[in-house]
């Protein structure tokens, strides 16, 4: 079987990886609010199964349940991997998220998307021109200014600030394997079937772990945000599934790396008008100058030339 190509539509694919980095942005605040209450294996239980009742719901609407004989053609192999590694990557971005802080959870798991990029240079034979190259190099110093502070946090932090820094880079290593994954996954299933097959498998690999009794302590606020995760699992992944198969993923990745600004965007906004609720990350002016360089790399790469391989959809 060959290698995944993109279908060319790469401006669709463009406003999904987008709509992605957004979703992703502002996940970590409604989760840290969460976990207050809840431990790590019940939230991921409820977004996982939240996302596969209301995917379920749509693709019986719409008539597209897979079938059985479907099933048996594809790769389960590969499906167990998927599934695996994004339950894997849940519950360990999520104990270090419980460890440590919104800001430095983005920080560390931009890993994710650059191991995503190369994934799709060496594994799928993408291309980038001069242009990209170019947009990378400014990427990778706006990352290094834009993350300086917390870099230096790391240098000086407690060991449970540590630990849960380290379950986040293992975090962005296996997401990084579900996404070439899936991304293989789409030559022989549809994204929002994929997307039930993982998140049915992943809830049921977390329901012997869950305790669904403690969701009853949760305050409104909370059930809020925890309602509010599950609704973003399903959106946020449907469009990264889908920009995937319109798109190159070295290109995606390009775009999610704009993840950690809206994060540390969200916090300050949300700081500000609920002091009480989050305390903001302190950025100097080289991190402005930072989150500036992130952004026009991103665009360098992701409105280049395209790619020789892709098809030209």
């Amino acid at each position: 079987m060959g290698l995944h190509q993109s279908s060319g539509q790469w401006r669709l694919g463009l406003s999904l990886a987008l709509s992605t980095a957004v979703l992703w942005g502002v996940l970590p605040i409604a989760l840290k609010v969460a976990l207050q209450a809840a431990d790590v294996y019940t939230v991921t239980w409820f977004r996982f199964l939240m996302s596969f009742g209301l995917l379920t719901l749509w693709l019986g609407r719409q008539k597209q349940l897979p079938s059985l004989g479907k099933l048996q053609t594809s790769r389960l192999s590969l499906l167990f991997i998927a599934t695996g590694s994004l339950a894997a990557n849940y519950l360990l971005y999520l104990k270090g998220l419980y460890a440590t802080s919104p800001s430095n959870a983005q920080v560390i798991i931009q890993l994710a998307p650059v191991l995503l990029g190369l994934g799709g240079l060496f594994i799928f034979k993408e291309r980038y021109a001069l242009r990209q190259w170019a947009g990378l190099g400014i990427l990778v110093f706006g990352m290094t200014l834009f993350f300086r502070d917390q870099l230096q946090l790391l240098a000086v932090a407690s060991g449970q600030y540590l630990l849960g820094s380290f379950w986040i880079v293992l975090a962005a290593a296996i997401w990084a394997v579900y996404a070439l994954a899936q991304k293989q996954l789409l030559d022989q299933l549809s994204s929002p079937v994929i997307m039930w097959l993982i998140y049915g498998g992943s809830a049921l690999l977390f329901t012997p772990m869950a305790s669904p009794q403690a969701l009853l302590t949760l305050t409104p606020l909370q059930w809020g945000m925890l309602l509010f995760s599950g609704f973003n699992t399903l959106l946020a992944y449907g469009a990264f599934a889908e920009s995937l198969d319109h798109w190159e993923a070295s290109r995606v990745s390009a775009v999610l790396a704009l993840t950690p600004v809206i994060t540390l965007t969200s916090v300050f906004a949300v700081s500000a008008l609920l002091p009480n609720l989050l305390e903001p990350d302190p950025m100097t002016a080289l991190g402005v100058m930072g989150a500036i360089a992130v952004v026009v790399g991103s665009v360098c790469i992701a409105l280049g030339r395209r790619s020789v391989v892709s098809n030209q959809g």
